[in-house]
């Protein structure tokens, strides 16, 4: 099962990325990417909390000692999925792997389906999104799609404290609070969800 799960409104959506603080304090400064962010490089975001301490090991990894959760549009988030690619070849969606890999290379979006992770960070039974977002989708993202960035890391590490102190109680509540994000049916069907 393929869903995405997130905090989101009416008009936004949240998804947390990890970076080093020479790239988040910038970033908190002025309320979106500025440099050293490099728009020329794809950016993953993840709207999952937990997939995100996954991959940055609660903020501990070097480079992502910092975790943002970075509100956007659901206009922008929805754009980007409309136009993202899945970053893996499915036999049956393009003729054969070469179209599939040109067809990849124009994407301003790639998506990927990683499995969902549960408090302690074990694998759970279904995936959960991960989006790479490149080419002209950056300049949106930042310029356009941003609404805020906050500095979720202390949370984050406050949440893995209790954890190693056996309150999963007490960390279970700090999490934030998601739900399955109403996909568009054309776009869930594009892209595996």
């Amino acid at each position: 099962m393929h869903e995405i799960r997130a905090v989101y409104d009416d008009a936004t959506i949240t998804v947390y990325q990890a970076y080093s603080p020479a790239i988040a304090e910038p970033a908190l400064r002025a309320g979106r990417f500025v440099p050293p962010f490099k728009r020329e490089r794809m950016t993953w975001v993840k709207p999952s909390f937990l997939w995100m301490m996954y991959r940055c090991g609660w903020a501990t990894k070097e480079g992502q000692e910092r975790v943002l959760a970075v509100s956007i549009t659901r206009a922008g988030f929805e754009w980007a999925l409309a136009n993202a690619m899945l970053s893996h070849y499915q036999p049956g969606a393009y003729a054969n792997r070469a179209d599939w890999q040109r067809a990849l290379k124009r994407a301003p979006v790639r998506v990927q389906w990683d499995p969902e992770r549960d408090l302690r960070l074990r694998e759970l039974p279904y995936r959960s999104l991960q989006m790479g977002i490149g080419g002209v989708a950056v300049a949106r993202y930042v310029d356009e799609w941003i609404t805020g960035i906050t500095d979720v890391t202390e949370p984050a590490r406050e949440i893995r404290a209790r954890l190693d102190d056996g309150d999963e109680d007490g960390a279970s509540a700090l999490l934030p609070v998601e739900r399955v994000y109403p996909l568009p049916a054309a776009i869930g069907a594009a892209l595996g969800a």
